[in-house]
């Protein structure tokens, strides 16, 4: 059998929470929990005093304990809180394995050599955490990453330290709860048929377990065993991509920021052509002389060149503005920070060159690249019960996100098919009935008379406003009532179907009896 790498196991405990609370501002004695999903993910000490578990809704948490501080989870927050921890432990000793964001992983034979025992170098690692600030840290040290992680959570507030002996791994684990393994289909599974803890499960023989349950019930089952045959990996710092640009004396012109940014642009877009890799989404931070940082996330449908970096920033500074508008406050400082990166040769043109889309694409960007970056914009469609407000113009490059979620229930909303034609502005017209009269549509929906004809209202681009269109079938009303506690507000609206004698259908509103033209079905 393959020795077992012993391994020492850094935990701390509700760090979900700690991370988030520093990120918000909060005291790490405040009740605060962190929810995912809706659900609470993780909770502080505080909180738990007063009942709070994970798992519970946000709403039987809250009354649990009202004054419940609730924070979402993040889990770049996570991530980037964690980083700093990560890097006071590796000046103590090299090789860090994470886990996950509040838990790593490091070989025992080196620290515990170097610092005489296994215990002293878990006691010399607690101790740099808390130099560092980050209080409550536990250690488990076992055969393997997974035994060392049950025991570091098996340490109490008491014993921060859970040494397991050599070879008694298999012994610690036995009356573990199959839970730990973390597959929730498994562990379901096995709770049935009765094996509710990993000495259990450990005890069948390991080709029936992997005849019944595949590849991954028998790696559990080397896990419920002791048998954890990973290796401990050091993390592969990556390297550092960010740019910052500081000015002194600060600059109060669009154009000279944008002018000093293309060095620092050019830099960064050389250093990951140097790295074989690409830009896909970018973020910019601009200091200002006020104290305030303005932040924003691009993105960019291929890759970012150093022009594009530097159009970015400075649509970032202008707004709407001209290039040489003035700024609300002076910079004082530009930072370039690569949010996603990407092989160079997922996004290579082919054999042959660039197909149509690149072309549109390089079309596009030089002409926003002149007119700005609302200049040219992308249709999406989103929720909403006409549709012209189910349109949301996206800049080119921007992620599509519509205004108005689609999944949300909009009752009124016009059934399909969608017409073919939506003016941007309504047009004004009138629908009549048999008798020459004007259809009105009552509160409850009730027509004074079935629409036989209609015509469109003078306009400067309507060439026949006199001429009358007859009906030969419509459908509706499809009411709309919005805004209905506010009483001045236009808030009723019915949308009807006509088709005209000419075969073409049309989409009607009506609002306080005032008729318009929305869209057409040609």
């Amino acid at each position: 059998m393959t020795t077992l790498t012993r391994t020492i196991v850094v935990w701390i405990p509700d760090w979900p929470v700690t991370a988030a609370a520093v990120a918000a501002g909060h005291p790490p004695d405040a009740p605060v929990a962190v929810l995912a999903k809706g659900r609470v993910l993780a909770s502080s000490a505080a909180a738990r005093a007063e009942g709070i578990r994970r798992g519970l809704k946000a709403r039987d948490a809250q009354s649990r304990c009202p004054e419940l501080v609730v924070l979402k989870y993040d889990p770049v927050i996570d991530a980037r809180s964690f980083d700093p921890v990560i890097s006071c432990m590796e000046a103590l000793t090299p090789g860090v394995q994470v886990i996950r964001p509040g838990m790593c992983a490091v070989k025992a034979r080196g620290p515990s050599r170097f610092f005489g025992s296994e215990s002293a170098a878990a006691d010399k690692l607690l101790d740099r955490l808390e130099t560092f600030d980050v209080p409550g840290g536990r250690v488990g040290i076992a055969d393997g990453p997974f035994a060392a992680e049950q025991a570091a959570r098996a340490s109490s507030a008491q014993t921060r330290v859970l040494v397991i002996p050599q070879d008694g791994s298999a012994e610690f684990l036995a009356p573990i709860t199959v839970d730990a393994l973390e597959q929730p289909a498994l562990t379901d599974l096995l709770r049935r048929l009765g094996l509710r803890s990993l000495g259990a499960f450990a005890e069948l023989p390991a080709t029936e377990v992997l005849t019944r349950f595949g590849p991954d019930g028998a790696f559990a089952h080397r896990l419920a065993r002791g048998y954890d045959d990973r290796p401990v990996v050091s993390r592969q710092v990556p390297p550092e991509l960010s740019r910052k640009l500081d000015f002194e004396p600060s600059v109060d012109r669009v154009d000279q920021v944008a002018f000093a940014v293309r060095a620092v642009a050019d830099e960064l877009i050389g250093q990951l052509a140097a790295l074989g890799m690409v830009c896909t989404t970018l973020r910019v931070e601009v200091g200002t002389e006020s104290g305030r940082i303005h932040e924003r996330e691009w993105l960019h449908p291929r890759w970012f060149s150093a022009a594009d970096l530097v159009d970015r920033v400075r649509w970032q500074l202008q707004g709407s503005g001209t290039a040489t508008s003035e700024l609300t406050s002076p910079v004082v400082r530009i930072r370039l920070i690569p949010e996603e990166v990407d092989p160079v040769g997922a996004h290579a043109d082919g054999l042959w060159g660039g197909g149509p889309d690149e072309r549109i694409h390089r079309a596009l960007s030089r002409v926003q690249s002149m007119l700005g970056h609302g200049a040219v914009a992308s249709v999406v469609i989103g929720g909403g019960r006409g549709f012209a407000e189910r349109q949301t113009l996206v800049p080119w490059g921007d992620r599509p996100v519509p205004a108005r979620p689609p999944e949300l229930p909009w009752p009124g909303s016009m059934p399909a098919p969608a017409p073919t034609t939506v003016y941007p502005s309504p047009r004004p017209a009138l629908v009549l009935a048999a008798d020459g009269r004007q259809v009105s549509v009552s509160a409850r929906g009730i027509l004074s008379g079935a629409p036989a004809a209609f015509r469109l209202e003078p306009g400067p681009q309507v060439a026949d406003s006199n001429k009358l269109h007859p009906v030969t079938a419509w459908a509706g009303p499809w009411p709309v009532e919005e805004r209905w506690w506010d009483e001045e507000a236009e808030n009723r609206l019915a949308r009807f179907q006509l088709v005209s004698a000419e075969g073409r259908a049309w989409l009607f509103a009506v609002r306080n009896n005032h008729w318009w033209i929305e869209a057409s079905y040609d």
